[in-house]
């Protein structure tokens, strides 16, 4: 394992810890707006993915904005997000603080694991106008970026 997977672990256990307990109350309830433009104001959003037996886990995460319908994020292969999104692309996705605490309404989604390089360059744009400097540090520090996939989603008709 290398340093970087070992700090980005490091680095999940605390967010994991820190997580507020709204959250999993929040991620739990349906999504009532119809897109994505009530996250414009935000810095974080929670994006909450199913388990096997229909548990809903909540995660902070940056994102990205592509227009009102199309919401971009990035995060490690290896980890359950991207395992669970594989095998049941339900999504929600709620405005939150750094701590996944909710701050408004959620939007049902179905998301996806983007796969042309045109497609992956368009949702690293979206993150790098939206966080500029400190994401690209992080990213550098933290992540092997041969082990990134970005995801998309969209909001269920």
């Amino acid at each position: 394992m290398t340093l970087k997977h070992r700090l980005a672990d490091a680095s999940y256990w605390v967010y994991d810890r820190m997580r507020h307990r709204s959250a999993f109350e929040s991620a739990a309830q349906p999504g009532m707006a119809p897109d994505f433009a009530g996250l414009r104001e935000h810095k974080y959003a929670l994006l909450v993915t199913f388990r096997r037996d229909g548990t809903a886990v909540p995660t902070p995460v940056w994102f990205g904005l592509i227009g009102d319908r199309r919401f971009v994020t990035h995060t490690e292969e290896r980890t359950a997000k991207v395992r669970r999104i594989r095998r049941d692309p339900r999504a929600r996705v709620f405005p939150c603080d750094p701590r996944g605490k909710p701050l408004g309404p959620g939007v049902e989604a179905t998301a996806r694991i983007l796969e042309t390089a045109e497609e992956r360059e368009q949702a690293e744009a979206a993150l790098d106008s939206r966080y500029g400097r400190t994401r690209r540090v992080y990213d550098k520090v933290m992540v092997d970026q041969r082990d990134m996939v970005y995801l998309e989603l969209a909001p269920v008709a």
